[in-house]
């Protein structure tokens, strides 16, 4: 008693003390453990613009820090089936096709107006199998050009098949997603048909696009050395070439420009979703939202050189006027491609 009367601290008293103080000495990596991160698989080509413009303004708003991984959607897809019992990416952003997969393996959770309430602001089209993803942007699909080589824009899918162009044409093999638009264009060529209607005689469009074979340069699986070959001026079209990538390089200086043909656009839709059992359920749903609203969207359809898939937002300043745009049967297309892709090596081989 006369310790405590008198000013001088017992035991009891310095490991209080000394517990306080070990705690304030602690809370820095406490605060960081508290922290909550937020793994986003995504594809390579889109890790700028997403650590760029969406993670800071996300990590700001949510006091989270977002983990993108960059790679390839079917790469994401199998990371998703390995971890399927404890995942650790809690969302994706990968094509339309892949998602289908992930889908019918049970690997996404459904969006909803409660949980994601941009979805109600949505263009037709845009939200797919009740909500199990949706697209945030769109790029499309035209006819990429040499604007010294070409007197004229391309304006319609038939002209990558003038003789004129013979050994000047590039076309994206069908392993890559922008290929498939020239199965559905030949079709529309071979019958008259819309593009949306051409979708589904695939037949007739590999009978056409046969016929383009002596117009060829190359078949590509990487952009890269496709438009090493279009801004060099060896080959004249790239036909189906992505907004995304063609008028990044436009805007780079090369002497290439995107036409939009007649007959319509394809749009190349690219897809976000919550993955099944995230870790961080409520910062990937707020995440989804994030890229499906109106704000975000503004900011991204420009560096992107993409159609917003928001009502509210307007198409970037330099789109065509009065271009259609027609979306691809992703549905259609997952039933088929293993089988067009086969039959793509026997009849457009080189």
């Amino acid at each position: 008693m006369s310790s405590i009367l008198s000013g001088t601290p017992n035991r009891r008293a310095l490991l209080r003390g000394g517990a306080a103080a070990s705690a304030l000495l602690a809370s820095p990596a406490i605060l960081r453990a508290q922290t909550r991160e937020l793994v986003v698989g995504g594809a390579a080509g889109h890790k700028s613009w997403v650590e760029e413009i969406v993670v800071p303004a996300f990590e700001k708003a949510h006091g989270a820090k977002v983990i993108f991984e960059g790679t390839r959607s079917l790469v994401n897809l199998e990371k998703m089936q390995k971890n399927k019992d404890k995942p650790y990416m809690s969302v994706v952003q990968m094509d339309d096709p892949v998602m289908i997969l992930a889908v019918k393996e049970g690997l996404l959770e459904p969006l909803t107006a409660a949980r994601v309430p941009n979805l109600a602001a949505l263009k037709p089209g845009t939200v797919h199998m009740d909500g199990m993803w949706a697209n945030y942007l769109q790029p499309w699909l035209g006819i990429a050009y040499n604007t010294q080589a070409m007197k004229a824009p391309p304006t319609s899918w038939a002209d990558p098949y003038d003789p004129a162009y013979k050994g000047r044409i590039v076309l994206p093999s069908i392993q890559n997603t922008e290929g498939l638009a020239n199965i559905f264009a030949a079709a529309a060529i071979a019958t008259g048909l819309s593009l949306d209607a051409a979708q589904k005689d695939a037949d007739a469009g590999f009978r056409k696009l046969a016929t383009l074979k002596p117009n060829l340069l190359t078949v590509y699986t990487q952009q890269p050395q496709a438009y090493n070959l279009l801004e060099q001026g060896e080959a004249w079209m790239i036909s189906s070439a992505m907004s995304s990538y063609a008028l990044e390089r436009k805007a780079a200086g090369a002497p290439i420009a995107l036409a939009a043909p007649k007959e319509g656009v394809f749009a190349m839709p690219s897809g976000i979703a919550v993955v099944k059992g995230a870790p961080q359920a409520d910062l990937a749903f707020a995440y989804v939202d994030a890229l499906l609203g109106a704000d975000m969207q503004a900011k991204l359809v420009g560096p992107t050189f993409s159609l917003p898939t928001h009502t509210g937002v307007a198409a970037p300043a330099g789109m065509p006027a009065g271009m259609v745009v027609h979306q691809i049967d992703w549905a259609n297309v997952a039933r088929e491609r293993g089988d067009w892709l086969k039959r793509w090596d026997r009849e457009m081989s080189l």
